[in-house]
């Protein structure tokens, strides 16, 4: 596949950050693209709604449909993807994006953020895939692509966020398992090599950090390539490899401050 021209892509947590840049970038083929989050309406402190996504995406050359949803929610996930489905005849993407997170330890995190890790991160990416899978399987070449870790299993790595480890290794758990049994899907998994400047990496790491990370676009551009190349299944890519095989030598490029040491990504050695 050259492009992504008339392919359905679901993206979950698409109002800011990697996801809205997955979806961007889609976009610039001319996909159809489904916005969804919890943000309608502007926020103070966080940028984008599902609708200035959604006009972005129409600006940037795709199709787009605004949906509201809480992943959290069965039925509105449900809902969301029937809706989407029935919108533009069918899926060919479900991106597994939304991600809530707290590198709290054991005995900092409350019930309420534990419940909040894993009914945004495991929980989901469980729930959307099987609401999507019956409309995948009716694609030319369906993709899951999900956000999340590969199986890192050294005791440093659960530690210090014991409850946010478990819900990120759920993501990638579903990868391998769905990998294996719906063979006639392609479904893979992606994780930054550095941490990105998202909302996420503002609100939860130093300065320094963030302006030791790489924009949201080089996310972006891996996972199209992923989404572009041959059919594969069961793998769990980090962005700079992926552009690395394509070809890809200006990585100066994505980053927030060019020339300043990079931060490395949890669960990479």
């Amino acid at each position: 596949m050259s492009d992504l021209r008339d392919k359905v892509i679901f993206i979950t947590g698409s109002t800011r950050g990697i996801g809205r840049e997955i979806a961007l970038r889609c976009a610039r083929d001319g996909a159809k693209v489904v916005i969804t989050g919890k943000t309608a309406e502007a926020h103070a402190r966080l940028p984008g709604t599902i609708y200035s996504v959604a006009d972005e995406v129409v600006q940037a050359g795709g199709q787009a449909l605004a949906i509201q949803l809480d992943v959290r929610d069965a039925q509105q996930i449900a809902d969301a993807v029937s809706r989407a489905a029935e919108h533009f005849g069918g899926l060919d993407v479900l991106v597994n994006n939304a991600s809530a997170i707290s590198l709290t330890d054991t005995l900092a995190t409350p019930v309420k953020k534990l419940d909040l890790l894993w009914d945004v991160n495991a929980r989901a990416t469980f729930l959307m895939s099987q609401a999507c899978i019956p409309h995948l399987k009716l694609a030319e070449r369906p993709h899951i692509l999900t956000l999340s870790p590969p199986l890192n299993m050294e005791a440093k790595w659960f530690a210090p966020h014991l409850a946010y480890t478990l819900s990120k290794y759920g993501m990638s758990m579903c990868t391998l398992g769905l990998a294996q049994e719906f063979g006639d899907l392609c479904v893979n998994s992606l994780w930054p090599r550095t941490t990105i400047a998202t909302a996420a990496i503002e609100f939860n790491f130093t300065d320094e950090i963030l302006h030791a990370s790489r924009r949201p676009s080089i996310v972006a551009d891996a996972a199209w390539q992923i989404l572009t190349g041959q059919a594969c299944s069961g793998n769990f890519y980090t962005d700079e490899e992926v552009l690395l095989d394509a070809g890809v030598t200006d990585f100066g490029q994505y980053a927030v401050c060019p020339g300043t040491a990079l931060f490395g990504d949890l669960f990479l050695d």
